[in-house]
């Protein structure tokens, strides 16, 4: 792990300027995924050179796919086909990607070799039952630790594994990305219903590669008689790393800044939608398609954002970006309450209760709630937080110094390095005063 990484912001600037965000790290992991087991050689462009993706991108290799890269964000996968990964010579280590763990847990449960997961503390400390479980239902074998965690023992069952339909219980991605991964080794058809919409780049991907999945309302179904054939692939910008420069663009007068080649899937945008409802003036530009995924151009300028009541159905739409639309609530006029978002418990850190600690740290009248928050329109004030190692709350609270009135010193911030190395200098270039020490 990176040592010990504290940033200090001091209060107060303006955001100005135009910046690319770094490439989306979910279509990252599952270009590598995919990629590896393809027919043939994959380009892609725009990889997020991060921990997260690069622990995908180490576990493929190990598997014994070579993969050149990443070079400024340019990857080249000289895929193995789909029967053609090998048992790797130790256990893979996946660092703190939850997101690495649970598809490959399903990738692997599959393959005819054996194999081991395990991760950072933090990582080892998330759910791992949501997939192991109905992996089992699939005649899939995964060992996990007594309260259903990680390190994952997962015996290759290749050729036993049969296709069964499920009806999540709750929305996640990750599980409905790990069960379609799974499906494409399963006898007969495998299905997955959603209860709410999840981002769907992995049936998008996919589809990119050739390989039939069909899409019913709220039901994807895939079965094992596909192949995957290589292709490009440029990957846009993530909105979540984005959605920093959206709050911050929104609270901090004076600012005006675009932030280019974004990826708006549909399933990931709930965060424009949820600020716009709060009265955020965020423009949407050059809208495109690269890929099979929809790209845009955001202009986001100062306004006075007002408190509201977060509609649940784009809950899961934005289920990353709350740690700093929490932000967003404290310098919006009134109260705003979320609710329907207990799944923010089990992220890389409580990020319910860690952003409500942090939130009274620094003066604000912010009430968690078992499934969400309370958050009154209050001054920010100055003071020590502490991220938990949680990158997306570390850069949340650099955002909150654009409204403080003293400077914020945050604590335990290498973990920003997973998802957005870039995060300091492209703020700093934007105009937030922010160092680490």
């Amino acid at each position: 792990m990176s040592q010990s990484i504290t940033f200090k912001v001091q209060p107060g600037g303006s955001l100005r300027g135009e910046i690319r965000v770094p490439g989306d790290k979910s279509m990252s992991h599952r270009s590598i995924m995919l990629g590896s087991l393809a027919e043939g050689v994959t380009h892609v462009r725009g990889f997020l050179n991060a921990e997260d993706a690069m622990s995908t991108l180490e576990a493929f290799r190990a598997m014994g796919v070579e993969i050149e890269g990443p070079v400024n964000g340019e990857v080249t996968i000289h895929g193995v086909g789909k029967h053609g990964l090998k048992a790797p010579q130790k256990p893979l280590y996946l660092g703190n990607s939850g997101t690495s763990m649970r598809l490959l847990s399903g990738l692997l449960a599959g393959q005819p070799f054996d194999c081991v997961l395990t991760g950072d503390k933090s990582l080892e400390s998330r759910p791992m039952k949501r997939v192991t479980a109905p992996l089992a239902q699939m005649g899939a074998e995964i060992e996990t630790q007594e309260n259903g965690t990680a390190p994952l023992h997962i015996k290759g069952k290749a050729g036993k594994l049969k296709g069964i339909h499920y009806d999540m219980p709750i929305a996640s991605a990750q599980v409905k990305s790990c069960l379609l991964l799974a499906g494409m080794y399963a006898e007969g058809e495998t299905s997955v219903t959603e209860p709410a919409p999840t981002r769907d780049h992995t049936e998008r991907m996919l589809s990119g590669f050739g390989y039939p999945v069909v899409r019913e309302g709220s039901t994807a179904k895939i079965n094992n008689q596909g192949k995957l054939t290589a292709t490009e692939i440029d990957v846009p910008s993530d909105i979540s790393s984005a959605a920093f420069f959206l709050v911050g663009g929104s609270i901090a007068p004076d600012s005006d800044i675009t932030l280019k080649h974004v990826g708006i899937n549909p399933t990931r945008t709930g965060v424009i939608d949820i600020l716009r409802l709060m009265g955020a003036n965020i423009e949407v530009l050059n809208e495109r398609e690269v890929g099979g995924e929809p790209v845009a151009d955001l202009r986001v300028r100062s306004a006075q954002l007002k408190g509201i009541a977060i509609p649940e159905h784009l809950v899961p739409l934005a289920i990353d970006e709350f740690p700093v639309l929490f932000v967003a609530a404290a310098c919006a006029e009134g109260k705003t309450i979320l609710t329907g978002a207990k799944e923010l418990r089990v992220k890389e850190s409580d990020r319910i209760q860690v952003m409500a600690d942090g939130l009274q740290i620094l003066g604000v009248d912010a009430q968690p709630t078992e499934d969400g928050m309370v958050i009154q329109n209050s001054q920010i004030g100055s003071g020590e937080v502490d991220s938990h190692g949680d990158h997306r709350i570390a850069m949340a609270f650099s955002i909150a110094g654009l409204r403080a009135n003293g400077p914020i010193t945050i604590k335990d911030c290498a973990n920003v390095n997973t998802s957005f190395p870039e995060f300091k200098q492209l703020a700093t270039q934007l105009g937030l005063n922010l160092s680490s020490i």
